[in-house]
């Protein structure tokens, strides 16, 4: 089998690690079936597409909607290396699943509007699937409702025409889409189970995503929350497209 590519963009070792590990774990992947490249530390290399299975684009503390101007170097770098990636993987319509952070890149880079509007504190909302995400075959065996992790401070205000509209939850319209038939982007945290978001919730105590004075009540509502259904969808990923 030709591995599958992370492209991970977290720079604390910590979250990145975990983020790697849950992702072997849920796509039953070995190591060697799923190559990571930590853009937050090195340049990305060239990609041959036709050299791995499919694409995932993970988490980030990059906010991609703030001004350029108050965007780091290597957030400005790792943005224009993942810009001219897609425009090879969107005219090949390859696999690629992009979560929250990876949501964003790939609707940025198809003319979405993305800005704070519907940004959701951590919590588990309960996802409902469109009428569209019920026929995906990335979705087959989740339910029409479920609720899954997220925790994020830009979310897809407008999708393109051409986007196919997949999931939504009360307070943000776009958690999934599709373009083409083989590119995903999911607002949720597929990967994220609850040891995995109490870690994030810890590692980023200091970020901007939550009151650090309520973290406690946060943890409790999560590890409350019983959410199964999400890792589903990375099984579905790696078992639909690995070749």
């Amino acid at each position: 089998m030709k591995p599958f590519l992370l492209l991970a963009t977290r720079p604390e070792d910590a979250a990145a690690d975990s983020e790697y590990e849950a992702f072997l774990r849920y796509g039953g992947l070995a190591e060697h079936e799923l190559v990571r490249i930590r853009l937050d530390s090195v340049n990305l290399p060239p990609v041959d597409l036709d050299d791995y299975s499919g694409i995932i684009v993970g988490g980030s503390p990059y906010t991609g909607s703030i001004p350029t101007e108050h965007k780091s170097d290597t957030q400005r770098r790792v943005e224009a290396e993942l810009a001219g990636l897609l425009d090879a993987v969107v005219a090949a319509d390859f696999p690629f699943l992009g979560a929250c952070y990876g949501i964003g890149t790939l609707a940025r880079h198809q003319g979405a509007a993305i800005d704070g509007t519907h940004a959701e504190p951590i919590s588990a909302p309960t996802i409902e699937l469109t009428e569209e995400g019920v026929a995906d075959p990335l979705l087959a065996g989740l339910p029409r409702f479920f609720r899954a992790f997220v925790g994020h401070k830009e979310a897809v205000s407008h999708l393109p025409e051409h986007a196919v509209l997949l999931a939504r939850s009360e307070l943000c319209p776009v958690q999934m889409f599709r373009v083409g038939a083989n590119l995903y982007g999911t607002q949720f945290h597929p990967e994220l189970d609850v040891p995995g978001i109490i870690e994030r919730i810890r590692i980023y105590r200091d970020a901007g995503y939550y009151d650090p004075a309520e973290q406690e009540q946060i943890e409790s509502e999560v590890a409350d929350a019983g959410v199964v259904v999400p890792p589903l969808l990375i099984r579905n990923f790696v078992s639909r497209y690995a070749r």
